[in-house]
């Protein structure tokens, strides 16, 4: 019984590791991805050899596959909370919306604005790329501003130049700077 609490024990340590890890690599994290999987074969090692030592011991094999569903469980809220990368954000409205494109880029964000052909009438579409932990965010001024508004997201698989790699960072800094001097007066 012990051993069993110590292969699901194993296990919860073990998947979200591996989560984690898969993540950074995708990422093109490679060197980070490299020392976590250090970490990762070092803990399915012991885990395996626990399962392993006593193959009749059906306890450990159940412990073993439970552990990894749970750890995958884990590994999923882990790698949803530390939100690595970047995701594309388009916005679809009826009109454009000055005072919503200027909010969005106050608060740091790139805006680019276009005008579309809709199936009944002419759209405004705001596109932005920003880091994935600044989302929620996002949607949120959006829908604040225009909660009838189609928003879609996605991850780009790479970039290259533009506003995002200098200015969101400055920009940003700034707007935390403005906002933390208005809360102390």
């Amino acid at each position: 019984m012990v051993s069993a609490l110590i292969i699901f024990a194993t296990q919860l340590l073990y998947v979200p590791i591996l989560t984690v890890r898969t993540i950074m690599m995708v990422k093109g994290m490679k060197e980070r991805a490299a020392a976590v999987g250090v970490l990762e074969g070092a803990v399915y090692v012991v885990a395996l050899g626990l399962v392993f030592a006593d193959l009749s011991n059906y306890l450990n094999m159940i412990a073993y596959a439970l552990g990894f569903g749970v750890g995958l469980y884990i590994g999923a809220i882990i790698e949803e909370r530390l939100a690595i990368g970047y995701v594309t954000i388009e916005v679809n409205i009826m009109n454009r919306n000055d005072d919503l494109i200027h909010r969005l880029r106050e608060v740091g964000f790139s805006v680019s604005v276009s005008e579309l052909e809709g199936m009944n009438s002419v759209r405004v579409l705001l596109a932005c790329t920003a880091r994935r932990d600044r989302e929620k965010e996002f949607i949120r001024i959006v829908s604040e501003y225009e909660p009838s508004a189609f928003i879609v997201s996605f991850e780009p698989r790479s970039f290259k130049g533009g506003y995002i790699t200098k200015a969101m960072k400055t920009r940003r800094e700034k707007f935390l700077k403005k906002t933390k001097q208005s809360q102390e007066n």
